[in-house]
């Protein structure tokens, strides 16, 4: 229930964007001549998308006395837009969840902006490569003799991702992707959290 209600504000955030996305485009086609809204690598062509995995902390045990968890549910919200033909620019918030470390929890959220790079394999299906940099907030609760330190963090740190976009209809497309954000965290400075997850994305 924790996880879910944790996820469901994301959830929500990501339906009525695609829905703005979807009036906004209706009310672009009614005003057209019926062509389609173009390519997917045209310059000036906007998306907005939501995706949904698993993340990766990866972080130390400290004195191991304690439950060490390493994985929990990842989701993003983002939108951009192509500058050229094959690059463009994407804004979103990260949320990595939580995991149970040291008797206590480390969570990690953050803002990404990105430059987007893509690379067509067929008329449907393309590769894209991103770095950028995350804003990212740490906190990190543990008992006392866990060996990990406690404390909140934020600050900037490097982001990189790649991914496979699969285009199944004329404005959406089904996204897998793989992000490595640095993370700053309490008492051990910056730190990689990894997501892998699947997605919709919206085209207008």
């Amino acid at each position: 229930m924790k996880k879910f209600r944790r996820i469901l504000p994301g959830l929500a955030l990501g339906a009525a964007a695609m829905a703005l996305g979807i009036s906004a485009q209706a009310q672009t086609t009614s005003t057209s001549s019926g062509s389609g809204s173009g390519s997917w690598y045209a310059p000036a062509g906007g998306y907005i998308g939501f995706s949904a995995g698993q993340s990766n902390y990866r972080q130390g045990c400290g004195t191991g006395l304690f439950s060490c968890g390493d994985k929990d549910d990842a989701y993003s919200i983002y939108g951009g837009s192509m500058l050229n033909n094959n690059f463009g620019l994407e804004l979103g918030y990260i949320d990595m969840g939580d995991i149970a470390r040291g008797g206590g929890t480390t969570e990690a959220r953050g803002i990404n902006l990105s430059v987007i790079g893509k690379l067509p394999l067929s008329e449907r299906v393309g590769l894209f490569g991103k770095v950028g940099t995350t804003y990212g907030s740490t906190k990190v609760s543990a008992t006392p003799g866990s060996g990990i330190p406690a404390g909140k963090e934020d600050g900037f740190g490097l982001s990189v991702g790649a991914g496979l976009n699969f285009d199944f209809a004329q404005n959406w497309s089904a996204v897998l992707q793989w992000e490595r954000h640095e993370m700053k965290f309490a008492g051990a400075g910056r730190e990689p959290v990894h997501a892998t997850t699947i997605g919709l994305k919206y085209r207008f």
